[in-house]
């Protein structure tokens, strides 16, 4: 009977180790069935500046085209797909396309805080004795920051370049250290930038895929700026002066960007509009007159605007699942899509793209909010074009209760105990009659 009885505690401390150690290896188990997701933090670091600007090229739907201008290229604002391109890595003087990348670091100090509108600039004679395209302001005059980025924007002033620069940082060459390091960081990989505002130097150059890259996460981050590169007069210390894109106004959608023009290299225009929720990008460089790099960008656009969609395959927050939890408070959460995505097609091929979420089959609490936990797959024609991370939309609490299998199982050994603790007390009772 005492074997029994040491058989029988054995018994009972086998089961209270099972019950309590069953929770942390459910877990376990629980971990290596769910398939493995990035979260929203190492998809970030996954996709480095460079490689975040990788363009997809849609097939032309005109054979054999071609355009008046030594380099061009056309891309899809919202989807960054490249619809056509033509000698677009070819390396140019860039002349006034520089001036957007003075712009971008201006507006990114407004942002921050760095810089203000209403600041005053005290005008330098380095600023006033420059050549070229000027806003014409003089040695010692004091301009509001505003003024001077109308000056940059509509005039197309050099003078107004320098002086912002050596606002800003201080001198003109630490400004445009700083104006490389910004291209690096953007992904510009064919470019360098020896000045402020563009005039000839041997060792400045860029490219139409640089330029059309650096139009888009311009307008991204800086759509506000379209304000100042629509606007078609500028006027200051009594001289008029018109905006040199031509497009502008003539019920085309051209709102911006950006003339260029160097003996070296011809002329440029940056050119970007907007018709029915869709925007195009459209760059020549090198056209021998202002008249034909006007009509070039146009007939781009055009192209563009008649023979793509643009399909908004996923909306930014667009809710997907719910996502099935385990151990926690709640018994599923519902994911949203942290992006939009954009997908260019030819007209009539809208139906093309799909979109199909990759859920796995449940996912352990605790859940943060904002907890990349899913993906969602677009595809146009079979093909992937694009990835969407699925965040969490609340958080979900883990469940002080232990999960159900537990709870079964330490019944069925409480149950057990009591069936054993009762046959030994019978059994002793028998013993002593």
């Amino acid at each position: 009977m005492s074997r029994f009885f040491r058989n029988g505690w054995l018994l009972l401390v086998v089961f209270i180790m099972v019950f309590i150690t069953l929770p942390g290896q459910q877990d376990a188990w629980a971990a290596k069935a769910a398939p493995k997701v990035k979260s929203s933090q190492e998809m970030k670091a996954s996709k480095r500046p460079a490689e975040s600007q990788k363009v997809k090229t849609v097939p032309a739907v005109q054979g054999g085209l071609s355009y008046d201008a030594q380099c061009a290229v056309l891309m899809d604002s919202l989807s960054g797909q490249v619809l056509y391109e033509q000698n677009s890595q070819e390396r140019m003087a860039p002349a006034s396309f520089v001036k957007i990348l003075t712009l971008y670091l201006a507006l990114d100090a407004i942002r921050s805080g760095q810089l203000k509108l209403d600041d005053w600039v005290i005008v330098s004679e380095k600023a006033w004795r420059i050549a070229g395209s000027k806003m014409f302001i003089k040695v010692g005059d004091r301009v509001k920051v505003e003024d001077l980025l109308r000056g940059i924007a509509i005039a197309s002033g050099n003078d107004a370049c320098i002086a912002l620069a050596e606002h800003m940082v201080g001198s003109e060459e630490v400004f445009v250290s700083k104006m490389n390091e910004k291209a690096s960081l953007l992904g510009l990989k064919d470019s360098r930038f020896i000045n402020s505002h563009g005039m000839p130097d041997g060792g400045q150059y860029t490219t139409a895929m640089d330029m059309v890259l650096l139009a888009k996460r311009y307008m991204e981050d800086h759509p506000e700026a379209l304000r100042l590169h629509s606007t078609t007069e500028f006027e200051y210390n009594g001289i008029r002066q018109g905006n040199r894109n031509t497009l502008l106004g003539k019920d085309l959608g051209v709102d911006g960007l950006k003339t260029g023009h160097v003996e070296e290299s011809g002329y440029h225009l940056l050119a970007t509009a907007k018709r029915d929720g869709q925007r195009m990008i459209a760059v020549v460089m090198g056209c021998d007159t202002m008249k034909k790099r006007a009509s070039e960008a146009r007939k781009l656009l055009e192209y563009g605007f008649k023979n793509f969609s643009t399909v908004e395959a996923i909306k930014k927050g667009e809710v997907f699942g719910p996502l099935k939890v385990k151990r926690g408070k709640e018994g599923e959460v519902p994911l949203a899509a942290t992006e939009s995505a954009w997908v260019t097609v030819e007209k009539g091929k809208e139906s093309s793209v799909a979109v199909s979420p990759q859920l796995p089959t449940f996912a352990m609490a605790p859940i943060q909010k904002n907890q990349a936990l899913a993906k969602a797959v677009v595809q146009n024609n079979g093909t992937v074009v694009k990835e969407v991370a699925l965040i969490a939309s609340v958080d979900i609490e883990k469940s002080l209760l232990p999960p159900w299998p537990v709870l079964v199982g330490g019944l069925i050994a409480l149950m057990l105990i009591g069936l054993v603790a009762f046959w030994w007390r019978g059994r002793s009772k028998q013993k002593r009659f």
